[in-house]
């Protein structure tokens, strides 16, 4: 059976490259970077060379990049230290999208129970947040700003250096999770204007477990792990060498490719939009067409449990998803689907598409070939009238 595997928003594949520097640390250099003898020096020397690599990716200085075990902790690290540096200064108000993903909005909400104000902000059809709305939520008391640079469901891109004028006016502090845009558009730290930046390896194909924040200098916040000084007191633990070391080289492919590889998926994007919006009926795109990311689109497919479609799909040897992979195995439906006020039904008949290096114009022509079938299919046995 021919695979197709369109879920590259969930995880991509090890770039060769990356699994041949990693191999190769793995192998020889075992060194511990914070070691002053030899080995732990030449461990060093490979981890400053991979932050090179991270930080030309954003258009940074390599001090200013921290590493993490990924998009996660990096998102916990920027808003949670934030928060509790500014904690001090009186600020006590938090705002971030309605369509963030949970690492930041479960953050809101774990320092929601300690006494911090949280807003959320919505946003309409699109999927775009309205800077006349985050200029109306923003207060003398906010203390920072979080609103994701592409969402990973949708793929829309926010006008982040709109918004981060409009917090730096107030006073706040802006953080922006590029877990979803690092590699597949320019994420240069400079142009958005940002204070805070997130991003990680595995989704621009790097390994899984690293990540990094980018902290503008001047900007103060307290480690989430406390024990040694590594990553100039800003993340304690033995930096995973390997792992950053194929954030390097994932870095440095990403950057050479980004400009041809968007155009490319998005020729083929439209291919699938296309084809499927024509080939199927009741079928409808979520979100604004542009601005997205060149790989992503979420379709919806009236009278379709998404998770039947996409075991459906499966055994058919196409992989696909309903949306953030953190989330999968729940019951409950999108809450970026939900924030964008599509009612119940579309919440959860909806399927993300998110293509990828190895994506081809057969692996679309396939998709396109089969999904009709399968959804009649599907039809046929809910036997559920169409909602208007």
């Amino acid at each position: 059976m021919q695979r197709v595997y369109l879920d590259h928003n969930a995880t991509t594949p090890l770039h060769p490259a990356v699994a041949e520097a990693m191999l190769r640390v793995l192998r020889d250099e075992y060194g511990n970077p914070s070691s002053v003898h030899h080995f732990g020096q030449r461990a060093k020397a490979i981890l400053d060379d991979a932050r090179s690599a991270v930080a030309a990716l954003l258009g940074a200085d390599p001090a200013d990049v921290v590493f993490t075990s990924g998009g996660t902790e990096s998102d916990n690290l920027a808003v949670r230290g934030a928060a509790e540096a500014l904690e001090r200064s009186g600020r006590r108000h938090l705002i971030a999208s309605a369509i963030e993903h949970e690492a930041v909005l479960n953050t809101l909400k774990a320092l929601a129970r300690r006494g911090w104000t949280t807003t959320l902000l919505p946003v309409d059809e699109t999927g775009i947040v309205s800077p006349d709305v985050m200029r109306a939520a923003l207060t003398d008391d906010t203390a920072l700003v979080s609103v994701m640079h592409a969402n990973n469901e949708i793929g829309t891109v926010q006008p982040i250096a709109e918004l981060a004028r409009l917090a730096h006016a107030r006073g706040a502090v802006f953080h922006t999770d590029a877990v979803q845009s690092a590699g597949k558009i320019p994420t240069d730290v400079k142009t958005l204007g940002v204070d805070l930046l997130s991003i990680s390896a595995h989704k621009f194909y790097g390994p899984k477990g690293v990540g990094a924040l980018w902290i503008r200098r001047g900007v103060r916040l307290l480690p989430v792990l406390t024990g040694g000084k590594q990553e100039r007191n800003r993340r304690a633990g033995t930096e995973n060498v390997a792992g950053i070391v194929g954030m390097g080289a994932a870095a440095v492919v990403a950057g050479s490719t980004l400009a041809e590889e968007a155009a490319r998926l998005a020729a083929l994007r439209a291919r699938l939009e296309d084809g499927t919006l024509r080939a199927v009926p009741g079928t409808a795109r979520n979100g604004a067409q542009k601005p997205r990311v060149a790989n992503t689109t979420n379709i919806s497919f009236d009278r379709v449990e998404a998770e039947s479609l996409l075991i459906a799909l499966d055994l058919e040897g196409i992989a696909v998803s309903t949306g953030s992979a953190c989330s999968s195995g729940t019951l409950e439906p999108s809450h970026v689907l939900k924030a964008m006020g599509f009612p119940p039904h579309r919440t959860q008949n909806s399927i993300r598409f998110s293509l990828g290096a190895a994506s081809t114009e057969a692996d679309i022509d396939r998709v396109i070939r089969v999904l009709p079938g399968i959804v009649e299919k599907l039809r046929t046995l809910t036997r559920t009238p169409a909602r208007a």
